[in-house]
């Protein structure tokens, strides 16, 4: 029986292309004689760029368009950074794959300074994550945190401009782009914590095409699936939206699973910190769990539940 042709839609940044290609290589692989297409689009999160996500949609807005076409039948799958996913999906997608974890640190970006506490006070940072303001805000709330949108290009060019003294941006796709060297340093767990799944590349598809799940199911990977489920189960127990600082931090042992989460407040830099390990690989469990602790601390003050 002859394989299908599977076309991926894709979002068009740099980074979304190098993405999806590597998927499409990986399947090839995996599939010997399997034809795979690009199907690049642009998306709502990509076009308005002169305001924060959390005002307009959330990080959702980086899947409508790619889910249209799939139910459209345009496209069979779909190729996500899983921190853009969502914590509850779209009735009837799943992500029947979920690939190995690169480097889930942030990445400190500055052509004038070496880290963050070599910032001179009221330096000029650039994030658009509030994640990444409220712990910017905790360990220096003398800095100007100023919005900072677009692809990797775009925010490393205003960088270079002289917009901004630095600028936080994800490690993975700095060295997936070749572009490894401009981080100066590394923001990274246990001290820094990522956004929950970062780092992860994710495929979605249709839930009524069992052929097309089954092909891509070959690419999951376990380990990195029980741990960043584990940080999308304590993200969606909190709410599961984008609009307020969450970061989450799970690692896989012999004796199972531990998870760091955090909620945080932009404006003030108040963090609250929780952290659990469970036995085995109940992942949505020890989720729920870090959530329940965190909201007993007056987490849910701050997501405004």
């Amino acid at each position: 029986m002859s394989l299908p042709t599977l076309r991926i839609a894709t979002r068009k940044s740099a980074l979304a292309l190098w993405q999806a290609e590597h998927v499409a290589a990986l399947l090839r692989a995996a599939h010997p004689g399997l034809s795979v297409e690009l199907v690049p689009m642009s998306t709502r999160g990509d076009e308005v760029l002169d305001q924060p996500l959390a005002t307009i949609g959330g990080k959702g807005l980086f899947l409508k368009e790619l889910e249209v076409a799939m139910l459209e039948g345009r496209a069979d799958l779909a190729v996500h950074s899983l921190k853009d996913v969502p914590a509850t999906l779209e009735p009837g997608f799943s992500l029947p794959a979920i690939l190995p974890r690169a480097d889930a640190a942030d990445a400190f970006v500055s052509n004038a300074y070496r880290d963050l506490t070599s910032l001179p006070q009221g330096a000029r940072v650039g994030t658009s994550s509030l994640r990444r303001q409220a712990q910017l805000r905790a360990l220096r709330p003398d800095l100007q945190l100023l919005d900072l949108r677009g692809n990797v290009g775009t925010r490393l060019g205003k960088l270079d401009a002289g917009h901004y003294d630095a600028i936080v941006l994800a490690c993975a796709g700095l060295e997936r782009l070749g572009l490894a060297a401009r981080i100066r340093s590394r923001l990274a767990a246990p001290h820094w914590l990522p956004a929950p799944g970062q780092a992860a590349i994710t495929i979605e598809a249709r839930e009524d095409h069992p052929a097309v799940l089954a092909l891509l199911a070959t690419l999951d990977d376990a380990d990195t699936r029980l741990t960043v489920g584990a940080e999308r189960a304590m993200n969606h127990a909190l709410g599961g939206s984008c609009t307020v600082p969450v970061g989450a931090w799970c690692l896989l042992g012999e004796h199972g699973l531990h998870l760091r989460g955090m909620v945080g407040d932009a404006a003030s830099g108040r963090l609250l910190l929780a952290e659990g390990s469970i036995a085995g690989d109940q992942a949505v469990a020890l989720g729920q769990q870090v959530a329940a602790a965190l909201l007993e601390q007056g987490a849910g003050e701050l997501l405004g539940l």
